[in-house]
């Protein structure tokens, strides 16, 4: 009678962890570059702040970075950088529905 007491050596909660770790794009890696740079235009990395080159998806996210960071300079919108506009050099690419974008959670390793 013994061993009732005893844990088991992976909980499901445990696999599923590793599961979702494993398959999860975390923004590292080729998938990591291409979506902080915005290349193919599919990351989230597209407006960067003129004073301190730190990036946000949106113009309202640099807004509110800048009320916070930058206080004593007034904001003004034409100078925050699109950095999309400013790394593509090609003619935009046909979208693919079955091509994974860099930034959206899931993978093809399942």
């Amino acid at each position: 009678m013994t061993g009732k007491a005893k844990p088991k050596k992976h909980t499901a909660k445990e696999i599923a962890a590793k599961i979702d770790a494993a398959t999860t794009n975390r923004g590292g890696g080729k998938a990591g570059i291409a979506d902080r740079t915005g290349q193919e235009k599919g990351g989230h990395a597209k407006m960067e702040c003129p004073q301190c080159k730190i990036t946000a998806p949106d113009v309202k996210s640099i807004k509110i970075h800048h009320e916070a960071r930058h206080p004593k300079i007034p904001f003004e919108e034409e100078k925050v950088v699109n950095r999309h506009a400013s790394t593509s050099t090609q003619p935009e690419p046909v979208k693919d529905a079955n091509k994974p974008r860099p930034g959206v959670r899931g993978s093809l390793k399942k």
